[in-house]
């Protein structure tokens, strides 16, 4: 399994971080990748990362919640350090827009993301996507970028956490997109297993709808039975047992196909 969205730099995992890697490589898990989400964060990301050259891979953004009255120099801090560590990233990110909180700082959100996705785009990188509350005006911003401007490289990556409806979940694949998938889907109550089942109906030539990839957002969105502990890395196979109930195959298949996805979008080795 490989992990598209782990934040192991965190602070959670401070008192025993050597220990949660060693036991994710003992239970099967292939690699991690690591999004950065504001200044601060540059320097936990990359050390994490350097500490486990081919296993953790970095990715640094400006994350949607940390848009705040300082969100020109945390940008250009984190711009300069994606230009000046481009050869090691696997990725933008985390980067988006958010509304559930607070809406104070929306329009700036918006230009911080739109300058990130053309940073992307310019150095040829996948994005990992944010969105909260926010799925009409990301898209739209997507839109604009892919239409507005022309490196010759093309603008994809992943909806981070994707809960969205099947129409939504539509307009991101038609755009080359990824869904990632992660605790949310073994909640009670959570349509996204009709949603994703729907779009094998879709498209019903393929076993397993293209371009999902596993996720975990850990330490958050623990999947059950362990939702509200401390997530990692190694219960996304409780994620992988749901996404194989839904599709009637194998949890040897989910796990191949999701692979292979991270590897393609990412580059990883």
């Amino acid at each position: 399994m490989i992990d598209t969205h782990c934040h192991i730099d965190e602070e959670a995992f401070a008192p025993d971080r050597e220990e949660v890697i060693a036991r994710q490589r003992e239970s099967g898990v292939e690699a991690m990748i690591v999004p950065g989400v504001n200044a601060a964060s540059i320097q936990t990301v990359l050390e994490v990362c350097h500490a486990h050259p081919n296993y953790c891979y970095p990715a640094l953004g400006l994350h949607p919640e940390d848009v705040k009255s300082d969100w020109e120099k945390q940008l250009a801090v984190i711009e300069q350090a994606i230009r000046t560590h481009k050869e090691e990233l696997v990725a933008v990110g985390e980067i988006g827009l958010d509304y559930y909180w607070d809406k104070t700082y929306k329009e700036k959100q918006k230009e911080v993301l739109r300058r990130q996705l053309i940073l992307a785009q310019e150095l040829n990188l996948p994005v990992i996507l944010h969105n909260r509350e926010a799925t009409e005006d990301i898209l739209a911003v997507l839109q604009s970028v892919i239409r507005d401007t022309h490196f010759g490289n093309p603008l994809r990556g992943v909806f981070h956490c994707f809960n969205g409806s099947k129409e939504t979940a539509q307009q991101i694949l038609d755009m080359g997109f990824y869904l990632g998938i992660g605790g949310v889907l073994t909640f009670k109550n959570c349509k996204l297993a009709e949603t994703l089942k729907e779009l094998q109906i879709l498209h019903p030539e393929m076993e397993i709808p293209d371009r999902l990839l596993l996720e975990t957002d850990a330490p958050y969105m623990a999947p059950v039975p362990h939702r509200g502990e401390r997530n990692e890395s190694r219960l996304m196979r409780y994620v992988v047992e749901r996404l194989a109930m839904v599709y009637e195959c194998s949890m040897d298949k989910i796990i191949a196909k999701t692979n292979a996805n991270a590897r393609l979008l990412f580059g990883l080795k």
